[in-house]
């Protein structure tokens, strides 16, 4: 066989067109996921003797919320490519 015509294993394998609303559900569920954790480790910060009083309190989950959608815009942890691998499965029905 002719190595220039060779194709490789990958170029061969087929490509699954990725519906954009799976995409978009699995880096939801990454930011969701990464605003938890922030909720939490904020929540376990010592207050010192300056702090926001009630005002802080009151936005903590929101700031929490607002840093884990920033998180999985700028790249996440690779969490939204394993549920968007998962969600895939469950369509096929794997």
């Amino acid at each position: 066989m002719n190595e220039l015509n060779a194709l490789p294993a990958a170029a061969t394998a087929t490509v699954r067109k990725v519906d954009p609303k799976n995409a978009q559900t699995a880096k939801e569920f990454e930011g969701m996921f990464l605003g938890q954790m922030t909720k939490m480790m904020l929540e376990s910060v010592e207050k010192g003797e300056v702090n926001g009083g009630a005002g802080e309190e009151m936005f903590k989950g929101v700031l929490a919320e607002k840093l884990g959608t920033e998180m999985a815009n700028r790249g996440g942890i690779g969490l939204a490519p394993a549920v968007l691998e998962s969600i895939l499965k469950l369509q096929q029905g794997k």
